[in-house]
């Protein structure tokens, strides 16, 4: 695991990388640019009195209650983007891997086959929904990451649970993509889970780090191709008919 992300971070300096670095950090800058406005929108239509126990937590507050999550929504809404931005980052980075994975193979693994066509579509839609289906699980387990963090100081460990696990299926499903069709990559995906959840959980600690964020989402790529590359039954999958 550790030895894919060294590899990976070796690797920096190549120009396909840097490529991506630079379309990645632009494409996130206005995709969360987005987000700040959707999400400010969303946590100011949130009645916080009404939350189930949060509601309660806050109720000596009385009156001033709402006040206070009317003012500091803001504040909500741009901690919500910054913690999107891991989510924002792998679904600009998906529209480009194909360079960051081409570099990889061609270095260390330059054996391999032709790899499967992909529609461009198919990256796009993937991206999508790939943003959608997180930003919709963010704002739910929002109230619980608040909860956690008031009651145990926890909330930040849920949160790298649940992203970990949305960050690392994409990844996977993205350098998949090119050796196997959806379903047998979701079948070798769901018997390697525990593995790409430990990989989703380090890369979005890693995006989560300013300034090392701006490269994480293309380190990530490239050590999973490595993951990829070393999972245990992977060839019986490519080799099987599809």
């Amino acid at each position: 695991m550790f030895g894919a992300f060294g590899k990976a971070l070796e690797q920096l300096p190549d120009p396909r990388f840097m490529k991506v670095v630079i379309l990645g950090i632009a494409g996130a800058i206005l995709t969360l640019a987005a987000l700040w406005t959707a999400s400010g929108w969303a946590l100011q239509q949130v009645k916080w009195t009404q939350l189930w126990l949060i509601g309660d937590a806050i109720a000596w507050l009385g009156d001033y209650a709402d006040d206070i999550g009317w003012v500091s929504f803001a504040l909500g809404a741009g901690g919500l983007t910054w913690l999107l931005f891991p989510v924002a980052a792998v679904a600009v980075i998906g529209l480009f891997l194909d360079s960051v994975c081409e570099a990889v193979e061609a270095k260390h693994y330059p054996t391999l086959g032709t790899p499967r066509p992909q529609p461009v579509l198919e990256a796009v839609f993937g991206a999508i929904r790939f943003l959608g289906v997180t930003i919709a699980v963010n704002l739910i387990a929002l109230p619980f990451y608040l909860l956690l963090l008031v009651l145990f100081g926890t909330g930040a460990f849920l949160f790298l649970i649940v992203n970990g696990y949305l960050v690392g299926r994409e990844f996977f499903e993205l350098v998949a993509a090119r050796r196997l069709p959806p379903g047998p990559a979701r079948r070798l995906r769901k018997a390697h889970g525990t593995r790409i959840l430990i990989f989703g959980t380090l890369a979005v600690f890693l995006m989560s780090i300013p300034v090392v964020n701006l490269v994480a989402p293309v380190i990530a790529a490239a050590a999973m191709v490595h993951l990829y590359q070393s999972l245990p039954r992977r060839a019986e999958f490519e080799s099987a008919p599809h």
